[in-house]
C-alpha cells in the first residue's frame, strides 16, 4: 500500500518540503515517482521515516542521523529478513526512547520536589526549623545527567578525551561548574547578540568573540584545544561546522543564522590567527 507525500507529511507532522528534503540527502526514499513528479512511499518507507523522527526527538542532527542509519543498514544486509532486522532496529530505539522518558520523569520530580520546598519557604512564618529548607538534596539534580552524550564524545574524540573532560568537569566542584556554565552563556548570548545585529564575522566584533572563544575551548582538557601540539586549528574548523550542521548546537547561538556567523567569524580567525 503506497501513500502519498502529502498523505505521509500530515500523518507524521511535517511538510512536503521536509520530505523531499529527507529524499535529496538519503535519509528517506520514496517507494516510487509518479510521472507526474509526486512521490509516493510504501509500508518500509514509513518504518523508515518513523525510525528518522525517532532519532530526531532524541536530539540527534540530520548528519548524525544519516550516520545511525547507515551503520543500521549495513547491519541488516547479514542475512536477516528486511521485517525482522527493522523490528531489531526499532527495538534498540525504543530502549532509547524508554531512557529518555525515564530521564524526563527524573527531572519532572526533581523539579517538583524544589517548587514543593520553595512553596513551604514561602508559607513558613519566621523561625520555622523548615523556613530556610536547604534545597541541595541528594536528588534534587536528577535526570540532569551530563554524560548523556558520552558516546558522542568518544566516538569524535576518544575514550581518554571523555574520561580527562569527565575528571576536570566533576572536580570543579559545584560553584566552578556555575562559573563555567555563567561564561559559556555570556558567550553565547554575545554571540547571538552580534549576529542579531547584522555584525561582519570579519570584524573587530566578530573576531573578539571568536578569540574569546577559543580562549574558553582551551579551557577543556582532553581535547586538541588544551593540549600542546594538538591540531588547534582543525579542532575549532570541525567545531565551528559542526555548529552549523548540528540543530542541538545551532541552537545555542540562537539557530541556525546565528550558528553560521559563528562557523564564519572562527574561520576568519583560524586562517588569521592560527595559520596565518
Amino acid at each position: 500500500m503506497e501513500h502519498s507525500i502529502q498523505q505521509i507529511a500530515r500523518a507524521a507532522g511535517t511538510t512536503s518540503r521536509t520530505l523531499r528534503h529527507y529524499d535529496r540527502i538519503g535519509l528517506v526514499r520514496p517507494s516510487r515517482v509518479g510521472v507526474n513528479g509526486y512521490r509516493y512511499y510504501d509500508d518500509r518507507a514509513l518504518v523508515r521515516l518513523q525510525r528518522v523522527l525517532l532519532l530526531r526527538e532524541l536530539g540527534l542532527g540530520l548528519e548524525a542521523i544519516g550516520e545511525v542509519l547507515r551503520a543500521q543498514d549495513a547491519q541488516a544486509r547479514g542475512g536477516e529478513p528486511p521485517a525482522v532486522a527493522e523490528a531489531r532496529i526499532l527495538g534498540a530505539h525504543l530502549e532509547l526512547l524508554r531512557r529518555e522518558r525515564a530521564r524526563v520523569d527524573a527531572q519532572i520530580g526533581s523539579v517538583e520536589r524544589t517548587i514543593a520546598a520553595l512553596d513551604r519557604a514561602g508559607r513558613a512564618a519566621p523561625g520555622e526549623d523548615h523556613a530556610e529548607e536547604n534545597l541541595m538534596s541528594e536528588n534534587m539534580f536528577d535526570g540532569f545527567d551530563h554524560t548523556r552524550y558520552r558516546e558522542e564524545v568518544e566516538r569524535r574524540w576518544g575514550a581518554d578525551a571523555y574520561a580527562r573532560s569527565d575528571r576536570w568537569w566533576r572536580g570543579l566542584g559545584e560553584q566552578g561548574r556555575a562559573e563555567w556554565r555563567a561564561r559559556m552563556e555570556r558567550l553565547g548570548r554575545d554571540w547571538i547578540a552580534a549576529a542579531g545585529s547584522g555584525a561582519d564575522p570579519e570584524s573587530a566584533e566578530g573576531q573578539d568573540l571568536a578569540r574569546r572563544h577559543v580562549e574558553w575551548l582551551r579551557g577543556v582538557p582532553g581535547t586538541p584545544a588544551s593540549e600542546a601540539g594538538g591540531d588547534l586549528a582543525g579542532y575549532v574548523l570541525g567545531l565551528a561546522e559542526m555548529y552549523a550542521a548540528d540543530d542541538r548546537f545551532a541552537a545555542n547561538y540562537g539557530g541556525a543564522e546565528g550558528a553560521r556567523f559563528v562557523r564564519d567569524a572562527l574561520r576568519v580567525y583560524v586562517e588569521r590567527e592560527l595559520r596565518g
